[in-house]
């Protein structure tokens, strides 16, 4: 099972995009908690050279209230990862964590409407991008 959604933009940037990916997230009810940027990150750790590369951590509190009602330990896996990464050629991948695949190991069958509920989000952020 594909554990990720991915769209390729052409010859563009991080920063040109993401002000369009955190629009697209609030329109569906996600707000970005967390970000790290991989390359300063290894630049800084490991001293190597990484093209631009950000996880964007996105939350949607109705949802993360509704799974975390049914199993508190998924909050390990909060919360959805959004990446922003520059490829070689100029263009620009977003790739969204696939929630339903994620949430399937944890074996708790009452996870799953939502996983696909938020999942199907995720899937239209990408398509308005």
């Amino acid at each position: 099972m594909k554990y990720y959604s991915a769209k390729t933009i052409k010859a563009t940037t991080i920063e040109a995009i993401r002000p369009k990916v955190e629009e697209e997230l609030k329109k569906e009810g996600f707000g970005v908690l967390t970000e790290i940027d991989i390359q300063a990150t290894m630049k800084k750790k490991l001293n190597k050279d990484y093209l631009p590369h950000v996880i964007l951590g996105a939350c949607n509190p109705v949802y993360a209230d509704k799974v975390l009602s049914l199993e508190p330990t998924i909050s390990t896996m909060l919360p959805c990862n959004v990446t922003l990464r520059q490829l070689q050629n100029g263009d620009l991948e977003i790739a969204i964590i696939d929630p339903f695949a994620a949430m399937g190991a944890v074996g708790n069958s009452a996870l799953e409407v939502h996983a696909k509920e938020v999942n199907d989000k995720l899937i239209r952020v990408l398509a308005n991008i």
